[in-house]
């Protein structure tokens, strides 16, 4: 491929539990503060652990405009939005600098919970001696819900109101793959560069995971439950890791050609050199061998044109449950070696389909910086995780490249090879 069709990183925006912008989001992470806190939310439930990191002091209102769109925007829609614009700014990406025609969004989020207190009175409308009748819903129960309330949940709104708030007419896709969302979202929008397609792209991912009708989904996973200590709840490849914790965020980056980077004469971040999408199917009684997480290392690798030894480090998925972290960590372990590791999710748990942006946000920041901020909570090596974990003290970042993993329950793996500029 041609120098001038390289795929930067030009801007970033960032919301997240431990901070909104990349400044505040990289001081939490070199001062080692976890996002992570006991809620309110469940009290007096037995649905799961009080443990969560939600997004602390966020006003949209500073970010979505015209302000009148908050109304047929759920939170992860907000969030979404939010961090379009910040990382538009950063890029400096603004209308009549570009062509719209030329620029697309690619993005990813979750099945968006819709917010109880908006279906209570239709839910009472239909209650009859204590038990809900269907055949009441369409008078009693319609007439209680907001006319415009479906598009406040739909998937594929943060990236239809990011392109209207942004004015990008180029390629439109979102992406609905859980924990992979985002990070999908990034290599697809690559290569729609690559192909020639559009001159920028923005992609990422949104989720609000903190809802109850979330939490109702997931209750056959493992959830830490160590609410004493909630900043060392999320513990990847720890020993004493007991299961992952759940959050909300959205992070966005805005990816261009270099000869469209350069023409308009903004800094580049970092370079993404190569990507790869696998999947492994779980068999009935079986449990997955992390053969897609071997192949999505491997070809992004293959795609990147290095060796195993020429990665600085790791930007691991590091989900915190028993059997997640020792599978992705003997797949890391045999195609990378000893290689260093990182698992950001220690700082803000799960975000679902906003955790591979954020977390791609750690490694770009670290190869701009020159430092890889370490894994919270890893105290007590565990030998069915054989991988060298950063923890204590950031690490130099000595050889500037970085491969982000994300894997989800459905067994598809996305990996994207970083470099710094």
């Amino acid at each position: 491929m041609e120098r001038a069709r390289d795929v930067v990183i030009t801007g970033m925006g960032v919301i997240s539990p431990i901070g909104i912008g990349c400044g505040e989001f990289w001081t939490a992470l070199m001062e080692g503060r976890s996002g992570i806190q006991r809620l309110s939310t469940f009290n007096g439930s037995d649905l799961a652990a009080p443990l969560g990191a939600p997004v602390a002091q966020f006003e949209p209102g500073k970010y979505v405009r015209p302000r009148k769109n908050l109304k047929v925007m759920s939170r992860d829609i907000q969030l979404g939005v939010s961090a379009a614009q910040i990382a538009c700014a950063d890029a400096r990406l603004e209308a009549g600098g570009f062509d719209p025609e030329r620029v697309g969004v690619v993005f990813g989020a979750d099945m968006i919970a819709a917010e109880l207190d908006e279906l209570i009175n239709a839910w009472r409308a239909c209650m009859v001696d204590g038990r809900f009748e269907y055949t009441r819903w369409q008078q009693g129960g319609m007439s209680n819900i907001f006319p415009l309330w479906m598009l406040k949940y739909l998937p594929n709104m943060p990236g239809c109101h990011i392109a209207i708030t942004q004015d990008v007419r180029g390629p439109n896709n979102s992406l609905t793959m859980a924990e992979v969302s985002s990070l999908a979202a990034i290599a697809e929008a690559a290569q729609v560069i690559q192909r020639g397609k559009a001159d920028a792209m923005i992609a990422g991912g949104t989720s609000s995971r903190l809802s109850p009708l979330v939490w109702l989904r997931f209750m056959a996973c493992q959830i830490s439950h160590r609410s004493d200590e909630p900043a060392a709840a999320c513990r990847p490849f720890d020993s004493d890791r007991d299961g992952m914790v759940f959050g909300e965020g959205a992070g966005a980056l805005v990816l261009e050609s270099r000869r469209h980077a350069e023409a308009r004469g903004v800094r580049i971040l970092a370079r993404i050199l190569g990507t790869a999408r696998t999947f492994e199917p779980k068999q009935a009684g079986q449990t997955r061998r992390g053969d897609a997480i071997r192949r999505a290392i491997g070809g992004a690798l293959n795609a990147a044109r290095l060796t195993a030894a020429e990665i600085g480090h790791v930007n691991a998925h590091g989900l915190s449950t028993v059997l997640d972290d020792r599978i992705e960590a003997r797949a890391i372990r045999d195609v990378l070696g000893d290689v260093p590791v990182t698992a950001p999710k220690s700082y803000f748990g799960n975000l679902g389909a906003a955790t591979g942006a954020v977390e791609a946000a750690v490694s770009v920041l670290a190869l701009d910086k020159g430092i890889v901020p370490p894994t919270l909570n890893y105290e007590r090596p565990d030998s069915d995780c054989p991988v060298r974990v950063i923890c204590g003290v950031p690490m130099s970042a000595s050889r500037r490249t970085a491969l982000a993993l994300n894997h989800n329950m459905a067994g598809q793996v996305v990996a994207v090879v970083l470099a710094g500029e």
